[in-house]
């Protein structure tokens, strides 16, 4: 923890999950809707470390546009140059310290200060059970980006993915290449990895078990065996099948986001500023070199002004806004530019190549045992001693992720040791809170919502998401306008490869079969057996009706990514080369995930961070 008084945050946790109940039900969360604003006018002293500075026409030597992983990454290890000026630029606010405590997470992503609340469009087939058929496709805003709101989920992917990207033309992007930038990004508490070669110890995200398991997690690695998968290091690339425990970046019991872990220990360095609450609206080219940024500052937009680099400018704005900031300046596909009266720089496909994990929530396994798993009443009437175990010493039940624990596996469709699919275990169902968080955050229709789950609110269950590691559909991010502040056009295509649904259909044959081991028996589970609304003419349980709860429900991870492919020059639909510069535009790089050319079988924060490690390096490497 790097505030000193803790009595303080002991308070604000105290208030949080006092009056989280009720704000998760208006309209309006001022809690979460403000980061610490309320208790800052209360009792609190302020939460805000960096402060804001007169940039206006200044000029750095880099610019970094976004304070997600990738971009606290680079600003940080920039700035370990004293010679080199480095300003970071984050559209939306630091960090709320409420924010730090696990369980909150998923509110979280309901608040528009910390979400970018962009929506895909409808598409036939998916999203069916969303607000208007459509699906919410979280984007993390604010000094630490995606880590503000995510799971915090530490994995890497398979050693093959980096391979691939190698084979791909991407000189330097094997597995090889960039394991040295996982094991730097990383220090790794938990005891029994901290002495393997694949981990590292010394790096700045610190990463942990969540300090708090439920019964039935537990039972969930046992039910592991049964099905003959072994308990396993998921991140050690000989361990890549198997259950386990949920590598998280937390520590003491709290989330552990990308400002905390690179830009806090910088905040001294005077070449480094940090601006948040700074719109970039345009790079600045001239004769085909990126000269600076166009930026709206301050809370309200008030305040337009220009900043310039004299080296380079980093987009590091994530799988939605890179690509969004790219075409607004002139750099994306020649027609749809054109179709909006922007003028043309570089003709690129930027946008396309869209790419993310896709699954179902839908499922709920009720059990006979009521204190087995997450119970939505009893953590939200705090205790003095429930709330002290969180404050200070990270424990109790606050400080659960709700996804515990959870497995890589092989459907039939598997070729070779690979996975091709996750099973993420959650300690509790869509139905756990009986719609005041869940039913929001996954941004699904309320009749719809309390129609199929009203039977079973407040019920203890268990639930398995099925990961789709290596999805086949692929989607575009297209500019609704010039207006920069207008939310892009997202279709993911979920599903338009029919590989996509068959392989999670006989994913959720699987977690049928995991539910049904003696290790889940033990605790009577059994499917919640109300047919989902929209499948009653299917067979329940049979693969038409499984595949229409993904349809019905479905569900991402935040994992946009492909849609500033890096390649070769041979490959034409590639934005960036394997240093991550953008093609005819001198003095711009794209470093975060938008630059994978193909996604990665795992979440993508850890990815992010080591995308942003590798950067940094390249550009040191190319100006000194």
């Amino acid at each position: 923890m790097y505030r000193s008084d803790k009595l303080n945050l002991l308070l604000a946790i105290l208030l949080a999950l006092m009056t989280l109940p009720s704000l998760v039900n208006s309209q309006a969360n001022p809690i979460l809707d403000t980061g610490a604003d309320l208790i800052i006018n209360g009792a609190l002293p302020p939460y805000d470390k960096f402060p804001e500075s007169d940039i206006s026409y200044q000029t750095f030597d880099f610019i970094v546009v976004g304070a997600g992983p990738a971009g606290c990454t680079v600003a940080s290890r920039l700035s370990e140059i004293s010679r080199f000026s480095v300003l970071l630029l984050e559209a939306g606010p630091e960090e709320s310290f409420i924010g730090e405590t696990p369980l909150i997470n998923e509110a979280m992503i309901t608040s528009p200060t910390y979400n970018w609340g962009y929506k895909m469009e409808k598409e036939d087939g998916v999203c069916r059970g969303g607000v208007g058929g459509r699906c919410d496709w979280p984007n993390g805003k604010g000094v630490g980006g995606g880590t503000l709101v995510n799971a915090m989920v530490w994995t890497r992917g398979d050693p093959t993915d980096y391979d691939k990207w190698a084979a791909l033309g991407n000189d330097g992007w094997s597995y090889s290449d960039i394991l040295p930038y996982f094991i730097k990004s990383e220090t790794m508490d938990i005891p029994s990895l901290r002495n393997s070669p694949f981990h590292g110890t010394r790096g700045p995200v610190h990463l942990n078990y969540p300090s708090y398991q439920h019964d039935l997690s537990r039972a969930f690695q046992r039910a592991g065996r049964e099905i003959g998968l072994n308990y396993s290091d998921y991140n050690n690339p000989n361990e890549r099948i198997g259950f386990s425990r949920i590598q998280a970046s937390l520590h003491k019991g709290r989330r552990f986001s990308a400002a905390k872990a690179y830009l806090w220990p910088a905040r001294y360095r005077r070449n480094l500023v940090v601006q948040k609450y700074a719109f970039v609206t345009k790079i600045i080219i001239k004769n085909r070199r990126a000269v600076g940024v166009d930026v709206i500052l301050g809370k309200n937009f008030e305040q337009k002004v220009k900043v310039f680099a004299r080296r380079e400018v980093i987009v590091t704005a994530g799988g939605f806004n890179s690509p969004k900031l790219l075409m607004l300046s002139g750099i994306g596909p020649q027609q749809h530019l054109q179709s909006l009266g922007i003028p043309v720089i570089q003709n690129l496909s930027v946008g396309y190549n869209l790419q993310e994990h896709v699954s179902t929530a839908s499922l709920a396994f009720l059990v006979n045992v009521t204190d087995a798993g997450l119970q939505w009443d009893l953590p939200l009437i705090p205790t003095i001693q429930s709330v002290k175990e969180v404050a200070l010493f990270g424990q109790g039940r606050y400080s659960i992720l709700g996804c515990e624990s959870f497995a890589y596996a092989q459907t039939k469709y598997a070729t070779g040791r690979v996975p091709d699919i996750e099973f993420l275990f959650v300690t509790g169902s869509l139905a756990v809170d009986c719609g005041k968080v869940q039913q929001k955050s996954r941004y699904l229709d309320e009749g719809f919502y309390k129609r199929q789950y009203s039977n079973i609110c407040y019920k203890t269950a268990w639930n398995i998401w099925p990961m789709l590691l290596y999805p086949k559909s692929r989607g575009t991010v297209k500019l609704r306008s010039r207006n920069p502040f207008d939310d892009p056009i997202i279709h993911g295509n979920f599903l338009s490869n029919e590989q996509d649904l068959i392989t999670l259909v006989d994913a959720l044959k699987i977690v049928l079969r995991i539910s049904k081991t003696k290790a889940l028996q033990k605790y009577g589970s059994k499917l919640y057996s109300k047919p989902m609304e929209g499948c009653t003419q299917y067979v329940f349980e049979s693969d038409e009706y499984l595949g229409c709860l993904v349809r019905q429900i479905t569900t991402m991870f935040h994992h946009q990514c492909g849609t500033c492919r890096m390649g070769p020059d041979s490959d034409r639909d590639a934005v960036v080369d394997n240093r991550l510069r953008v093609r005819g535009v001198k003095g711009l790089r794209v470093a975060d995930t938008s630059i994978m050319p193909e996604i990665i079988a795992g979440h993508t924060m850890a990815v992010a961070y080591a995308i942003g490690e590798k950067a940094a390096d390249m550009i040191k490497e190319d100006n000194l």
